[in-house]
């Protein structure tokens, strides 16, 4: 085990950015801060959460200003390792066929009470992996649709598996701060239904995901949810899970 928890988790919390210190650059803006908040609430509290996220290698931007007031960005330059602890490989995700190995670092959040809260943020950035795959957790809200749904399927899907991994296998609640951690649905569907065909998904099965499954939007307009062409699932996903996914997050949220 590379990495053992020290209490026994209820809820999970999965978030797109979470700030967690400013000299982590895990977030561009309120979302990320309403996210650390959220989080650093349950440490105060002594609530028994574990936070998942990705890792940033650059950032989201580090902006300068020109004497005339014109921005300009550049990567964020920092070291993981001075701030995080690494945990080695621990899931794996396919896109497009590939086989894509996800690792994760810690974060503690102290509460005033003593109680910590961990925050595992995930890394593809791992010499098994392709060059494209090394690179889908380098940039906040970066790239194009297909770098934003993969870094999604590596949330959702590899967060799922890296939390199993990690022993937390006791989770009641599984908390999507906004839409980009959703395919977490389909792999809590996929558990449920513990290697039985798509077919043989029935009603029960769906309440039983449904009641562990809890969603929150921060951005209530168009702009702040992403959408996908169903090629484009398809083509990332595979068949079987582009038609279940779908009705996956539909269902269970």
């Amino acid at each position: 085990m590379p990495d053992t928890p020290q209490f026994d988790p209820k809820t999970a919390y999965f978030s797109m950015e979470i700030a967690l210190d400013p000299s982590v650059p895990s977030y561009s803006g309120g979302l990320g801060v309403l996210a650390g908040d959220t989080l650093r609430a349950a440490a105060d509290m002594g609530l028994p959460m574990v936070g998942v996220t990705l890792l940033y290698k650059k950032g989201y931007f580090h902006q300068n200003l020109n004497a005339k007031g014109i921005q300009s960005e550049v990567p964020e330059q920092w070291n993981p390792a001075e701030k995080l602890k690494s945990i080695g490989p621990l899931s794996t995700v396919a896109i497009e066929g590939r086989r894509v190995r996800v690792a994760a670092w810690r974060y503690w959040i102290q509460g005033v009470s003593g109680h910590e809260v961990p925050v595992y943020l995930l890394d593809t950035d791992l010499a098994e992996n392709a060059e494209q795959d090394r690179r889908l957790t380098d940039s906040l809200y970066g790239g194009d649709d297909v770098y934003r749904l993969s870094q999604e399927i590596v949330l959702g899907i590899g967060g799922y598996g890296v939390l199993r991994e990690l022993g937390y296998a006791n989770l009641a609640t599984y908390h999507m701060n906004e839409g980009h951690s959703a395919l977490l649905t389909l792999a809590l569907i996929e558990a449920q239904l513990a290697g039985r065909s798509c077919a043989s998904f029935a009603d029960e099965d769906l309440v039983a995901v449904r009641k562990r499954c809890v969603f929150t939007t921060h951005t209530p307009v168009p702009a702040g949810h992403d959408q996908f062409s169903r090629g484009l699932v398809e083509r990332l996903l595979g068949g079987d899970r582009a038609r279940l996914a779908p009705a996956a997050i539909t269902m269970a949220l």
